[in-house]
């Protein structure tokens, strides 16, 4: 049980520190306007997060409840999801490009509802979430509802204490991009590894 939850607290790190829209545009909002408003815009996606866990949470846990051979097909849909992702990775960019030019000024509340949209509004977060979490569910006698729901705790606290050091240290992470051009590739091989381990992880005999 601790070995799973610490192996997806893991990666989940990893996946917050890899450059995406959402921590590019904490880092962009910290720049522009201040750490407390890049914090505010995490504290809205954070909540845009429990929004989606929920939804997968009683989506999967119903689909299980009917049929449990449905969960099989819910774990190699999560297997072909994470290695298409890690090839969409592969084939990008390694560069990490963001610009602060334009970016208009925004209260912590207006900021916080932005940060909120963006998540509740991306249907790719409730696809990943599909794929990504029914792969780490700890017990066979807890509530997978309860799992899914810790799951989601996990997640939310490691990418908020992640995203708020990148709003914190804003400055020190973009100076950091400017001068080290290497940083896109090492974060963009981070990411492929994270994606295609978890998908071995799924098809080994333990993880079923």
């Amino acid at each position: 049980m601790f070995e799973t939850l610490i192996s997806f607290a893991l990666s989940t790190a990893a996946l917050a520190i890899s450059p995406g829209p959402d921590n590019i545009f904490v880092l962009t909002q910290s720049i522009v306007n201040g750490k407390k408003f890049g914090i505010a815009t995490v504290l809205g996606l954070m909540t845009g997060c429990i929004i989606h866990t929920t939804l997968v949470a009683f989506g999967v846990s119903e689909a299980i409840k009917a049929n449990e051979n449905i969960f099989l097909v819910i774990k190699l849909f999560g297997v072909g999801y994470l290695l298409y992702l890690s090839y969409l990775v592969y084939n990008s960019d390694a560069k990490i490009a963001f610009s602060t030019e334009n970016v208009e000024k925004k209260s912590t509340l207006e900021l916080f509802k932005t940060g909120f949209w963006m998540n509740i509004l991306n249907p790719k977060v409730t696809i990943f979430f599909l794929a990504f979490f029914p792969q780490f569910l700890f017990s066979k006698t807890t509530s997978t509802v309860i799992q899914f729901y810790v799951l989601g705790g996990i997640f939310i606290l490691v990418s908020f204490f992640i995203f708020s050091l990148i709003a914190i240290l804003a400055g020190s992470i973009s100076d950091l991009i400017k001068k080290n051009e290497n940083v896109g590739v090492y974060l963009k091989w981070l990411q492929i590894v994270v994606f295609v381990g978890i998908a071995i992880f799924i098809l080994l005999p333990e993880s079923k």
